[in-house]
């Protein structure tokens, strides 16, 4: 009889814990449904004065002092984030999936931008090896020199700025942005960015470019309104 009454009373609590939790987790959407309807969002151009140059090539050994076609690197894009991201604003999206290709020796695309835990696809679709590594304080690895056709991945679990290269052609670099918050946005070639989905409420906004934070500004963000803003990159 005892053991019945156990067994009820344990069967009781697991249904207190059941409820208290389906409870939280409503309440939760409901806050971030709540918190969606009066967002707002930034959006606006990453001006650019002047363009970075891209690295020069070393030459082949096979023709000396000249180096074969290449395509070279958009060195137009920047990224745009929030300097602080609202707590709890709303349900964060989820660590994804993505690729920084290796094509015509470069990196495709030049600057990435991830939430931290996201994976990094490194193919190759040259015919010649490469060998992808960074020395980033954010995320230090070497994945070796593999052939045409093959991939390597890299899963980013710190933020910060991952610096790329190939150890095989020191022509060769990219930027991996990791961030902890979905507030970021890698621009338009034309400097073009949005950031949606912003709380009310004032932020500090960031214009990266070429490995720096070049450009910081204050804005106010209104409930449901859209918030231009320029920033230029001197």
């Amino acid at each position: 009889m005892m053991m019945v009454r156990a067994l009820v009373l344990l069967a009781l609590l697991a249904a207190m814990v059941n409820w208290g939790e389906a409870r939280a987790t409503a309440d939760a959407h409901q806050t971030g449904a709540r918190l969606r309807a009066s967002a707002g969002g930034i959006r606006g151009r990453l001006v650019l004065t002047r363009v970075a140059r891209p690295a020069a090539r070393r030459p082949e050994v096979a023709a000396p002092g000249a180096g074969g076609p290449r395509d070279l690197p958009d060195l137009r894009r920047g990224v745009v984030y929030l300097e602080e991201a609202p707590r709890a604003a709303f349900d964060e999206p989820d660590p994804v999936r993505v690729s920084m290709d290796q094509h015509n020796e470069r990196f495709v695309p030049h600057v990435l931008a991830v939430m931290v835990g996201s994976l990094v696809d490194f193919p190759n679709s040259d015919r010649t090896f490469h060998n992808v590594f960074s020395l980033s304080r954010a995320k230090r690895f070497d994945l070796g020199r593999y052939a045409g056709g093959r991939s390597k991945s890299v899963r980013m679990d710190r933020t910060g700025v991952v610096r790329v290269f190939c150890d095989i052609h020191s022509h060769m670099n990219a930027f991996v942005l990791v961030f902890a918050h979905p507030f970021f946005n890698v621009t338009e070639p034309d400097g073009r960015y949005e950031l949606p989905n912003v709380p009310p409420g004032t932020y500090t906004v960031v214009g990266w470019y070429e490995g720096e934070p070049r450009v910081t500004r204050q804005i106010t963000v209104g409930a449901g309104a859209w918030t231009d803003l320029d920033l230029v990159v001197p």
